[in-house]
């Protein structure tokens, strides 16, 4: 059986011919085994042959466009097998060449960095081709600005293998001041120069017995393309954005930092330096003169000072004591009027109202303003400490002032600047209706509603 020479992802046919050498009628299966038996068919794959009869079959080849099938040779088989006499199967053997194919393909991780003066970033290459690769690796900028350095430079990859390259990208200077600047560059992955060897052979041989076969010609096939013919894969883009040194919102601080300094030495500074000075100036003036008076001045209450010797004797003849004792009287402001703490005046009270009541049930607690006194509010403070639930209503002798949800609150105060008056023998009244008693810190629902009204102000005497 001749050598066979097959493209991946193309076809090559080859014939074989198949002998009846026996003497009665027989019936032969083709099938191709080995390696090659998964992309390999035979037409007609059953023929039936007289006696001294031959007939030919068409083998054909079409392996994938795959890794996984390696380039170079691939033993071929076919076994024939007789259905009257299975004990005289042949197998006649041959070679398939399975050209080589070159594809890589590569990847660059991440695609953009950033930083002051250089990046890494990793480059993922495999070898999506059947034969193994020496993998040379190259990176391309614009101009000069940048330095590409790969670790390491060339690699040797089997068919289906991967490798990760690591990329260094330098920038030729630093950035001190200014907007990023963004360097694009490519990355290529590429087969090293070297020459790729094809293989083409053919042979011709023939099998008889019982049964025989014997093979045909083979078509031809395009030959494996020169080193410098081959695709060049596609260069990975990629970007490093050169970040300054010392940004612009930091150079916009120090520009004002710098101004606000020299407005200080400019301005502020002198006009400082002159008001202490004015100050101290003055200081010292004031205590000089403070001095001066007292040097110059008589003792208070001295033999030279006017009236220094009044109240000095003790008889009723003595110089200044005209009079007697005068001027021991109390001034104004130490009475019991309005205001004063005395009794008569007024005073600041409070009083505490103490509700309960069962559910469904009004309770009303009253505080009654006693005689001759009028009672002057300022403050109310309201606990329903239980978390009830119903209506409470608070009044000052006829006048209502407010009425309060009780399940919108657990504390709750009023105050007025201006104190309410509420006149004798009038009532502070406050009435609770009970819709549901709540559950206090204990725990367990308390069986009534108990609200506490605490009632301050000032309470003073009636005017007559």
């Amino acid at each position: 059986m001749p050598t066979v020479t097959v493209s991946p992802g193309g076809t090559a046919t080859t014939t074989l011919t198949v002998r009846n050498d026996g003497d009665i009628v027989e019936a032969y299966t083709l099938e191709v085994v080995g390696d090659c038996a998964a992309w390999s068919t035979v037409e007609p794959a059953r023929v039936s042959l007289y006696p001294g009869t031959s007939e030919t079959v068409t083998l054909t080849f079409a392996p994938p466009r795959s890794h996984e099938v390696k380039a170079g040779e691939t033993p071929l088989a076919v076994r024939v097998l007789p259905a009257e006499h299975p004990e005289s199967v042949v197998v006649p053997e041959g070679t398939v060449t399975v050209e080589p194919f070159h594809e890589l393909r590569t990847e660059l991780e991440p695609r953009r960095r950033r930083g002051w003066l250089g990046a890494r970033f990793r480059t993922a290459v495999q070898n999506k081709g059947n034969a193994p690769v020496d993998v040379a690796f190259t990176g391309k900028q614009a101009g000069e600005e940048l330095r590409l350095g790969f670790t390491p430079g060339q690699k040797r990859l089997e068919p289906g293998e991967s490798a990760e390259i690591r990329l260094k990208v330098r920038a030729a200077k630093l950035i001190w001041f200014g907007e990023p600047v963004t360097w694009p560059f490519e990355v290529e992955a590429a087969e090293a120069e070297a020459a790729v060897e094809t293989t083409v052979g053919a042979a011709a041989g023939t099998t008889t017995g019982t049964a025989g076969a014997a093979a045909g010609g083979t078509k031809p096939v395009r030959p494996e393309p020169a080193p410098s013919d081959l695709p060049r894969p596609e260069p990975v883009p990629g970007e490093f954005l050169q970040l300054p040194v010392l940004p612009k919102w930091l150079l916009i601080v120090l520009a004002a930092l710098l101004a606000l300094l020299l407005a200080w030495f400019a301005l502020v500074r002198p006009a400082v330096k002159s008001t202490a000075k004015q100050a101290a100036t003055e200081a010292a003036q004031e205590e000089a003169a403070r001095g001066g008076q007292q040097q110059g001045s008589p003792t208070p209450g001295g033999p030279d000072s006017p009236g220094g010797n009044q109240g000095q004797g003790t008889g009723p003849d003595a110089p200044g004591t005209p009079g007697g004792n005068g001027g021991s009287g109390t001034g104004p402001g130490t009475g019991a009027g309005p205001g004063g703490t005395g009794a008569g005046g007024t005073e600041q009270s409070s009083a505490t109202i103490d509700v309960e009541t069962n559910a469904g049930v009004e309770g009303v607690g009253t505080y009654k303003v006693p005689a001759g006194k009028v009672f002057g509010i300022t403050d109310i403070v309201v606990a329903n400490f239980q978390g009830d639930e119903g209506v409470l209503t608070i009044s000052f002798g006829e006048r209502k002032i407010t009425t309060i949800a009780l399940e919108t609150f657990r504390n709750q105060d009023y105050h007025w600047v201006t104190p309410i008056q509420v006149p004798e023998n009038a009532t502070v009244t406050a009435a609770v209706t009970c819709a549901k008693p709540g559950t206090p810190a204990t725990g367990t629902q308390a069986s009534g509603c108990h609200q506490v009204i605490n009632v301050s102000g000032v309470l003073s005497d009636l005017a007559r």
